[in-house]
């Protein structure tokens, strides 16, 4: 499917597969493409995954879309960026159905990124949701009841330390970790580009049939995309040292360098995602740091290990 072709009607139920639907919620921007997902889950007993920012007209579409035999049961967050996470409170209650998530937003932080955070970086791209407070915390690899289904949650930190994807049969719902229609935002202190490809290498592992993400539409060759994503991170993280070789640099001439053709808007973005890999680079000991973690400071290649 082209991009262009996905184009979705905005808070109207779409049925995606037997008792699973689809509402698009009317967030459309750079960063949420047609906006986001928020799916439905179940026959009679209905459980939400990803109940989307906070809008009382998405609200109602997710309310209207249960026909007088059918209540919400249980509600699913992947993580709590501001796009994905807000009106759980709200449907909660309405509902009386609790919320299910790895943990509030500051939950499956790496050192790394914890580090970040001392040295003053504040969230970026997406924006984080500071009081989103789930019910029951979910624990990796554990089986839950889904309405009248069942959902395994697995812990996928790295677009965001909290991510998780749900395994429902041979479907996953992936969140933001991959999305068919861009590479997914790894944003420090939120996402940790180490974290991200392992749990690239995770999901891969569970051989999911088909993946539907936060946006965008069902990633149909699910083991390809993810794959590519992979390649595409190790593509980016050779551009990266090649700059390094030139000179010592910090994340921002990095991003102006190899994001020529990049809307100056983006830059910012595409400064976070170089910082990313940085990081990344610095955990394997193949660049060293001066200064705090944060976008201002300067790497450099790190010597040659002695054979």
């Amino acid at each position: 499917m082209a991009l262009e072709d996905f184009n979705p009607p905005i808070g109207v139920p779409e049925t995606l597969a037997p008792h699973l639907r689809r509402i698009v919620a009317d967030n459309p921007s750079p960063m949420t493409y047609r906006g986001t997902n928020t799916y439905l889950l179940g026959a009679q007993k209905i459980a939400v995954i990803d109940p989307g920012p906070a809008s009382d007209a998405h609200l109602q579409a997710i309310l209207s879309a249960c026909s007088k035999d059918q209540r919400i049961t249980h509600i699913f967050v992947t993580h709590s960026h501001m796009d994905h996470s807000p009106l759980a409170k709200a449907l909660s209650e309405a509902t009386g159905a609790p919320i299910l998530a790895f943990g509030p937003s500051s939950a499956g932080r790496s050192d790394a990124m914890l580090a970040c955070v001392a040295a003053g970086m504040n969230s970026g791209g997406e924006g984080i949701d500071p009081t989103f407070a789930p019910d029951i915390l979910l624990e990796d690899g554990t089986t839950y009841e889904a309405g009248d289904q069942r959902l395994t949650a697995w812990h996928t930190p790295g677009h965001m330390g909290n991510h998780m994807c749900f395994a429902w049969e041979d479907t996953l719902f992936c969140g933001d970790l991959v999305m068919g229609w861009a590479s997914s935002l790894v944003s420090p202190p939120d996402g940790d580009l180490t974290d991200f490809m392992a749990s690239c290498e995770k999901m891969h592992a569970l051989k999911p049939r088909i993946m539907h993400s936060g946006h965008g539409a069902p990633i149909t060759e699910p083991l390809a995309r993810i794959e590519w994503l992979i390649g595409h991170r190790k593509g980016r993280e050779a551009q990266i040292l090649d700059q390094l070789t030139i000179a010592p640099s910090a994340a921002r001439q990095i991003a102006e360098a190899i994001y020529a053709d990049t809307p100056p808007a983006l830059i910012p973005a595409a400064t976070r995602n170089v910082f990313a890999h940085l990081i990344d680079l610095e955990g394997k000991q193949m660049v060293t740091r001066k200064d705090a973690p944060n976008e201002d400071a300067i790497f450099e290649r790190s010597a040659p290990l002695p054979k």
